[in-house]
């Protein structure tokens, strides 16, 4: 009896050190999780934005003996959202990445709540309401991205690989998105011309970042009509429209991260350094010199976009063909239409490119 009580309490010592979470990613009741992340309306492992964050966080804890957490809310609001920030901070956070502009709201109100946390929003920037100017406070940075530039180069590069039927799909008419969608026409009209070239580009907003049914089957009816490539610029519609590319045989464009490995029929990704900016983030916290109150644009001057050119199913686009252009980028070279320039997309100049907009 004796040797069985203590086999019991042993156990349950053994219980609470795991619930307590013992090692460094777990953090201790002393230290708490130092570094914390708060999704959007996405998961860890949503193979995009909330995932590039996230192993940004998980790599520079772990190689700096830092706790972190993440912590999900429970619903699509800024009160969701701002209660998990509270759990956070309550749980000894002292320093919370956000991605997604979903959190500009939420991080205007915690920013003033909690003034001794820092706080690093990705693409986005703190404001009051949706009309309302950024206010980045000193505890706080605010990371963009030139999209436009990383947009820029998947068109170019697909254009210049030998694609003429090309299709763009943004999840809804967001700032980023739409960023992403105009470099895309830019890049490749701008790789037709160079290629003496006509090109055929079909245009829709989805209007959602879901998979869904009628997503696939719009994708299907472009790929069975000729387009051979589609951008598919929007989480998870990405699964919808490689689900219909591998029954075409058709192509797909990622976007944000590297999402070759989702999909044989991935040509190449459009994406953020959102990993390393998030590290650059917590290095600067770390040596005391955070950058607060500053809104960062982030392009191909600070390598804040990119093609993974290592894992790209291209035949003719080169790694000298792409060190170019985005040389020319880098450069500030190249003009490219940003959200702010024009209010539609048929309104872009296109000199090579028949653009059909789609309901």
């Amino acid at each position: 009896m004796k040797k069985a009580l203590v086999l019991m309490l042993s156990l349950a010592m053994v219980f609470t050190l795991y619930a307590c979470g013992g090692d460094k990613k777990g953090g201790d009741e002393k230290k708490g999780y130092e570094v914390a992340m708060v999704t959007d309306v996405g998961t860890i492992d949503d193979k995009s934005f909330n995932q590039g964050t996230w192993e940004g966080v998980k790599e520079w804890a772990e190689k700096n003996g830092k706790t972190y957490k993440y912590y999900q809310p429970t619903e699509d609001s800024n009160a969701a959202r701002l209660e998990q920030i509270d759990l956070a901070v309550k749980n000894g956070a002292k320093v919370i990445a956000t991605p997604g502009f979903l959190f500009n709201q939420t991080i205007f109100e915690a920013q003033t709540k909690y003034p001794d946390v820092k706080f690093i929003l990705i693409d986005g920037n703190p404001a009051k309401d949706d009309t309302s100017a950024p206010e980045v406070a000193e505890n706080t940075v605010g990371i963009t991205y030139a999209e436009e530039q990383s947009g820029y180069l998947a068109g170019y590069a697909a254009v210049k690989d030998g694609y003429t039927k090309l299709g763009y799909m943004g999840g809804m008419a967001v700032p980023a998105v739409v960023r992403y969608g105009y470099g895309f026409l830019k890049g490749a009209d701008d790789a037709a011309k160079e290629l003496g070239k006509k090109i055929d580009i079909k245009y829709n907003y989805t209007g959602g970042f879901n998979a869904s049914p009628d997503v696939k089957a719009k994708a299907a009816g472009w790929y069975s009509s000729g387009t051979e490539v589609i951008f598919a610029c929007g989480g998870a519609i990405f699964d919808s429209i490689s689900a219909a590319a591998e029954e075409a045989k058709a192509k797909v464009i990622g976007v944000d991260v590297d999402q070759s490995s989702q999909s044989e029929t991935v040509i190449t990704s459009a994406m953020k350094g959102l990993s390393e900016s998030v590290q650059e983030m917590l290095d600067a916290w770390a040596k005391d010199k955070f950058p607060g109150g500053q809104s960062l644009v982030l392009g191909a001057d600070s390598n804040g976009v990119e093609l993974p050119m290592k894992t790209s199913k291209f035949k003719k686009f080169k790694s000298d063909d792409y060190d170019k252009i985005y040389k020319k980028l880098k450069d500030n070279e190249i003009t490219i239409p940003k959200d702010t320039d024009v209010t539609s997309a048929d309104l872009i100049t296109l000199e090579n490119v028949n653009l059909e907009m789609v309901e």
